[in-house]
C-alpha cells in the first residue's frame, strides 16, 4: 500500500525497474503514503465502538468529549510501536511472540485475540444488519449474512492493492457522521468547553463509560494489524526489506510511519469525538440516555434531528463495518498463521496461504453463526470487552519489551518520548481493566 522511497535501481530479486515512488510533498503523494495507520484508525471505530460513543454522550452529555484528548497521544504511541516491530522485523506481532517467547505465551494470546474478535464481529455484524434494516426494512439476520459473507470473499479473493485501496475508500464512510453533527443543533460553548475541560465524576456510570472509551480505543486487534500490514506492505513492495537487514532509508521510513499513525488516530478520535457531540446535543439534551447499541442510537435521532441524521448515522454504521470485519478477522489469522509459521499474507493467493485464509474465514463465519443464537449481541459485546482488557496489557507489556530489545529490534530499539508514552498508554490499559474488574465484582 505505502510507497515512499525513491529507488531507480533494478529490484536484486525480480531485475526489474522499481516503481517511482509518489512524492511525499504532494497531496495526492502524501495520501499514496497512507495505509496501515489510516484502515485501523478507521477500523477503530467500528459498529460496536460508534454504540459505545453513542452511549457516552448519551449519558454524560458533552463533559466525557475531553477523553479524546487524552486517548490520542496513547493510541499514536501504542501504534505507532506495533508498526514499527512490523516494519523493523518483516514480521507481525505473532511471529515476534513465536520467535522469542514461550510457546504457551503465544498460544494464550492468539486464544484470547480469536475468541475476542470473532465476538466483536458478531456485534459488529449484528450492528449492520439493524443499521440496513433501519434504511430499507427486512429481515436483519438475513443482512447479517450476506454482509458477513461479502466481508470475508473480497477479503480472499481480491487482488491484494485493490482491496487495500477498497479498506482506503471505505474510510470515507466515516464522513457520515461528521454530516450527521452538520445538521445537529450544538451548543458549541458547551461543546468546546467539554473537550479543553476535563470533568470527572465519582460515579460508577462515570468510570464505566471512561473504561468503555479507552478499552474500545486501545484494543488488541488494533495492534496486531497494523504491524502484520506494515511487514505485508513490505513483503510486497520489491523495493523494500525489513529494516533489521537493509537499514538504508529508516528514517523516511520512521516519518511515513509516524505520519500514518497520527492521520489515522486524528481521523478515528475526530470521528469518535463528532459521535459524542451528536449523541450529547440530541438525545442528552432530550432526557434520552439508555442507548446500548450504534442503530438504536442512529433511530433515536431520527424523531430529534431528523430523517437526514439517522440515515448518514445507519449508513456510517454500515461502512465501518464493512472496513472493521475484515480487519478484526484478518488480525486474528495473522496472529494464528505467524505464530504456526505458516505462509501468511492478503496478498498470496487462497492456495499459497490455505490455512491462514482458513482461520480468516473461521474467525468471520463463526461470527455470523453467532447472530443466529440465543446469545444477546449486547452480552456478547460486553465480555468481548472483557476479553480485549485481559488480553491488551499483558501484550501491550510484551510490545514495550521487544522494542526494547537488540535481538528483535537490531539498532532501532525505540527510547526516549515515544517509549514512556507506550507504556503510560500501557498503565492507563492497566488501570482500565482493574477499574473493570472492580465494577464486575462490586
Amino acid at each position: 500500500m505505502a510507497h515512499h522511497k525513491t529507488d531507480h535501481r533494478k529490484s536484486p530479486e525480480h531485475g526489474s525497474p522499481a516503481k517511482k515512488a509518489p512524492d511525499p510533498f504532494s497531496l495526492r503523494g502524501f495520501l499514496k503514503t497512507l495505509g496501515p495507520g489510516l484502515i485501523t484508525g478507521a477500523a477503530d471505530d467500528d459498529p460496536s465502538g460508534i454504540g459505545t460513543y453513542s452511549q457516552a454522550g448519551a449519558q454524560l452529555g458533552y463533559d466525557i468529549g475531553w477523553t479524546m484528548l487524552l486517548t490520542f497521544p496513547l493510541m499514536v504511541a501504542i501504534q505507532e510501536i506495533s508498526a514499527r516491530i512490523g516494519r523493523v522485523t518483516g514480521k507481525g506481532i505473532g511471529g515476534n511472540v513465536c520467535e522469542h517467547y514461550p510457546a504457551w505465551v503465544l498460544n494464550i494470546i492468539v486464544a484470547l485475540l480469536f475468541i475476542a474478535n470473532t465476538i466483536n464481529i458478531a456485534a459488529d455484524l449484528a450492528a449492520m444488519g439493524d443499521a440496513l434494516k433501519l434504511l430499507i426494512g427486512g429481515p436483519g439476520f438475513l443482512y447479517v449474512l450476506v454482509l458477513g459473507v461479502v466481508s470475508v470473499v473480497a477479503q480472499i479473493f481480491l487482488d491484494y492493492a485493490r482491496y487495500s485501496a477498497v479498506l482506503k475508500w471505505l474510510t470515507l464512510s466515516l464522513f457520515s457522521y461528521v454530516a450527521a453533527l452538520a445538521v445537529t443543533k450544538v451548543s458549541w460553548s458547551e461543546a468546546i468547553h467539554g473537550i479543553a475541560v476535563p470533568s470527572v465524576q465519582w460515579n460508577s456510570a462515570f468510570l464505566t463509560t471512561l473504561v468503555a472509551i479507552l478499552g474500545t480505543t486501545i484494543s488488541p486487534y488494533l495492534f496486531f494489524w497494523q504491524a502484520s500490514q506494515e511487514a505485508e506492505d513490505q513483503r510486497v513492495d520489491d523495493r523494500k526489506q525489513p529494516l533489521a537487514e537493509k537499514h538504508y532509508g529508516a528514517k523516511e521510513e520512521f516519518r511515513r510511519i509516524r505520519a500514518d499513525t497520527m492521520v489515522g488516530m486524528a481521523f478515528s478520535s475526530l470521528i469518535a469525538l463528532s459521535i459524542i457531540i451528536t449523541a450529547a446535543a440530541t438525545l442528552n439534551a432530550t432526557g434520552t440516555t439508555d442507548i446500548e447499541t450504534s442503530a438504536q442510537a442512529a433511530e433515536a435521532l431520527r424523531p430529534i434531528a431528523g430523517v437526514f441524521a439517522e440515515f448518514v448515522f445507519a449508513l456510517g454504521i454500515i461502512g465501518t463495518g464493512l472496513l472493521a470485519v475484515p480487519v478484526l478477522a484478518g488480525s486474528a489469522a495473522y496472529a494464528i498463521g505467524e505464530g504456526r509459521k505458516w505462509t501468511v499474507g492478503l496478498a498470496r493467493k487462497p492456495r499459497e496461504a490455505a490455512a491462514f485464509y482458513g482461520v480468516l474465514a473461521l474467525s468471520a463465519g463463526i461470527g455470523i453463526l453467532l447472530n443466529f443464537t440465543p446469545i444477546s449481541p449486547i452480552s456478547a459485546l460486553y465480555w468481548s470487552a472483557v476479553i480485549n482488557g485481559v488480553l491488551a496489557v499483558p501484550v501491550m507489556v510484551l510490545l514495550m519489551i521487544m522494542v526494547r530489545r537488540h535481538d528483535v529490534m537490531k539498532r532501532f530499539t525505540i527510547d526516549g518520548p515515544l517509549y514512556w508514552l507506550g507504556w503510560l498508554s500501557t498503565v492507563a490499559m492497566a488501570v482500565c481493566v482493574i477499574a473493570m474488574g472492580i465494577g464486575f465484582f462490586v
